[in-house]
């Protein structure tokens, strides 16, 4: 026995797309009900569970036998249903080092994130059944009691008997469309070092983060009476039955004199500011009452497991275009930023659900529980958060590869990257707080909206214009970063030339130490580090401008498959991101004998004892790659007993 290839079917009353599977399996009702597996690519047996039959002996061995490789369609699930299967308690779990995720292998491959949708893309011989989701419902989840059912919460196997055994020709199915994909991607393996990235990812994952559950409670308790007091001063100006109807409120200001298309979060920010000023109260009022980040606080208390620890909210390899990870459930990749100048204070006053007094204090409550959603992940026990960053990353990246040498003396000298580009742009020194320091806000709009070519648009959406500058200001501002940054423009057009050669004539090329090959109806780009990415099915196509461009085939803003246009600096953003996404992994790699939690973005945050070494870290953290020679990396942090933005 080499590899055994599972799919599961269960039961639980918790909502798995809610609470996540580890807290799914922490109910007293969950139970395996299906176990389909085949070993060494054989035929399928569908072990029925929950009519008595049992998995042999051997097959649970090799579960937790790390020389037998088990493959499943997102793997996480069924390693951690079948670890509560084995009897282990909550965070105890199989060692991932032995599973292999099909659903990475397929992201990997540029395709979609779902074994229906893998298939059919693919056209293996053995598709995901259509009927699979109505039984799901059926046999995996709660039923609502009615006179028909004689009151029952749940279907059994007696209750449906043919439904039962579509059930279990269902699984017998997607174990085997699981191994089509896997006969059919076998010519395009996943580097070893990959898996190994992510047997790191599924420990973060399972360890999880502890969260401040107190100050959860309360603060769900808070912004349901900061709703209520809201709502009812709303009422209290516009007489409405119910001010959170927009075309009430619509109607309503039409009535007094005031016309508007939209009231979503935008435009309400911008009546703030601009609209009359007798509606202003009300616009304010209107824009606490749609702050949302509470839901945040809701999506830790469904996704807490018995320990006090969250767990999951990683998707590995959630982009498949630069292989960056997703965040899940409590979606740590957009958190609220804190400004709040006491921060702990605030904190305290939730945590005692003192809401006059919070009230009193900060005006905005809803945006102060934003502000606060950070704090709610701490350490455990007696320990401290470390958390640490590397500085200007991809900024870093796109200035080594483009082998723009004054960005990197910037780099090495250890100076602000804004001040720099700015004083690169107009020809005069800038210093933050100093000398033409009014400037640095123009170098830094222009660093963040201009490095993957952006124009004119980039900057508005950007928010130029929100920060004083003038609509006449924005295309001489690209003209002076273009002119400043000339290597990093011909890194553009070098990977759009390289790029369209491979895909025009079917060969190989290379330009700025990137290696772009078309294999098997593939462009890959190979990146230093040797992991690939890829685009399926590449072909020159037309863009709107009339000229040429690449398109290829993907997941769209749409979430559906359709066919993505793309061009040299959207290939270089592409390229840059997941350079610096090998670079945290590396990162991850030589810090994992630390009990890393969480990541974001750039950031790495630790639990560890009090007399551990941030400097040790960072020092650890900021070590170049091997592979990236010439490279200059920095990593900065803080330690905290709470997260927050420092």
């Amino acid at each position: 026995m080499r590899t055994i290839s599972i799919d599961i079917e269960t039961y639980s009353s918790i909502d798995l797309t809610k609470c996540g599977v580890y807290r799914y399996c922490e109910s007293p009702d969950f139970e395996v009900l299906l176990f389909g597996y085949a070993v060494d690519g054989g035929p399928v047996t569908v072990v029925d569970l929950a009519c008595g039959e049992t998995i042999p002996k051997d097959i649970i061995s090799a579960l937790e036998d790390e020389s037998i490789i088990k493959y499943a369609f997102n793997a996480n699930f069924e390693r951690i249903c079948l670890s509560r299967f084995l009897g282990k308690n909550t965070g105890e779990y199989i060692d991932p080092r032995s599973w292999r995720c099909t659903m990475v292998w397929a992201a990997y491959m540029g395709l979609p994130l779902s074994l229906k949708g893998v298939g059919a893309i693919l056209k293996t011989d053995k598709q995901k059944l259509d009927e699979g989701k109505n039984l799901i419902r059926y046999f995996c989840k709660p039923c609502a009691p009615t006179k028909t059912n004689k009151g029952r919460t749940r279907n059994l196997p007696e209750h449906a008997p043919e439904k039962w055994e579509e059930f279990k020709a269902y699984n017998l199915r997607d174990v085997e469309t699981e191994m089509a994909i896997q006969q059919r991607l076998v010519k395009y393996p996943v580097p070893d070092f990959v898996w190994e990235e992510y047997r790191i990812d599924q420990e973060i994952n399972d360890r999880g983060v502890f969260l401040d559950m107190e100050l959860v409670r309360n603060a769900i308790k808070i912004d349901a009476l900061s709703k209520t007091h809201l709502t009812s001063a709303i009422r209290k100006i516009t007489a409405l039955d119910n001010p959170n109807s927009i075309p009430q409120m619509k109607s309503w200001l039409s009535d007094n004199g005031l016309e508007i298309d939209s009231l979503d979060k935008k435009s309400v920010a911008d009546l703030v500011k601009n609209g009359p000023d007798r509606f202003t109260e009300l616009f304010l009022l209107r824009q606490q009452l749609a702050k949302s980040s509470v839901k945040k606080y809701q999506a830790m208390q469904n996704a807490v497991c018995k320990d006090g620890r969250a767990r999951g909210m990683f998707q590995f390899y959630g982009a498949n275009r630069t292989g960056r990870w997703a965040g899940r459930l409590i979606q740590l990749q957009n958190l609220p930023q804190n400004h709040l100048d006491n921060l702990e204070f605030a904190r305290e006053l939730v945590r005692r659900n003192w809401y006059a007094t919070l009230r009193e204090k900060y005006e905005d409550v809803p945006d102060t529980l934003s502000q606060l959603i950070r704090t709610a992940f701490t350490a455990c026990g007696d320990k401290t958060l470390f958390v640490a960053d590397f500085s200007a990353i991809e900024a870093r990246v796109i200035a080594w590869m483009a082998g723009e040498e004054w960005r990197q003396k910037v780099f090495s000298e250890g100076k602000d990257i804004y001040c720099a580009s700015a004083s690169q742009m107009f020809h005069v020194p800038v210093e933050k707080h100093g000398i033409n320091g009014h400037l640095r806000q123009k170098g830094k709009i222009a660093e963040l909206a201009l490095g993957y070519g952006g124009s004119v648009g980039a900057l508005k959406t950007m928010g130029a214009l929100d920060m004083g500058l003038e609509e006449e200001e924005l295309q001489p501002l690209v003209n002076a970063w273009r002119d400043a940054n000339p290597k990093i423009v011909r890194l553009w057009r070098d990977v759009d030339r390289a790029v369209k050669n491979v895909v025009r004539n079917k060969t190989a090329d290379e330009t700025h130490g990137i290696r772009f090959i078309y294999q098997g109806a593939m462009l890959f780009i190979i990146l230093p580090s040797g992991r690939r990415l890829a685009y399926v099915k590449p072909r020159i196509g037309e863009n709107r401008f009339g000229g040429e461009s690449i398109t290829y085939e993907g997941v769209g803003a749409t979430k559906k498959w359709e066919r993505l246009e793309s061009y040299g600096p959207k290939f270089v953003e592409n390229i840059v991101q997941a350079i610096a996404r090998d670079i945290l992994c590396y990162a991850m790699s030589t810090l994992q004998h630390c009990s890393i939690i969480m990541h974001i973005h750039d950031e790495i945050v630790i639990e560890g004892n009090r007399n551990m070494s941030l400097e040790a870290i960072c020092e650890q953290m900021g070590r170049t790659p091997p592979w990236a020679k010439g490279l200059l990396l920095r990593a900065d942090g803080y330690t905290t007993d709470f997260y927050k933005k420092d």
